[in-house]
């Protein structure tokens, strides 16, 4: 493990993360995770863990990643709809090159409700940006 490490650890859980504070001057050089917060990504909620008072340099840390983290959550939103674009051609090309008729009845009403749903989304999405813009 690296002798620089971050004053600051953030376990990832689904809406944010739990914030420990990295200790290493100790006795037996051990790494101490000394928790001072739970943030949440998607409401903006900090609360200090144990009844601490967070410093300044605590509450910089945590801002500085959640920004970081929001950031890099939106980026990999885009990836995942750009994958499913992907997967929609691969699909297209499976349907007309591979599939067996049994394997399209089992996958044609599903997929065309699915694409049928999404159709009428991205319609009254663009429809709603063309009359804003207007």
């Amino acid at each position: 493990m690296s002798a620089d490490l971050p004053d600051y650890y953030f376990r990832v859980r689904e809406n944010g993360a739990f914030v420990y504070r990295l200790d290493t001057a100790n006795r037996q050089r051990r790494i101490e995770m000394d928790q001072i917060a739970v943030v949440n990504v998607k409401n903006g909620d900090v609360k200090p863990h144990g009844g601490r008072t967070l410093s300044d340099g605590d509450m910089k840390a945590i801002d500085d990643w959640m920004a970081d983290r929001v950031a890099l959550l939106a980026q990999r939103d885009i990836d995942d709809i750009h994958r499913a674009i992907d997967h929609l051609n691969l699909t297209a090309h499976w349907a007309q090159s591979r599939a067996t008729p049994d394997q399209l009845e089992n996958v044609t009403d599903p997929l065309l409700m699915a694409m049928h749903d999404l159709r009428t989304v991205l319609v009254r999405k663009k429809a709603d940006r063309l009359l804003k813009d207007k």
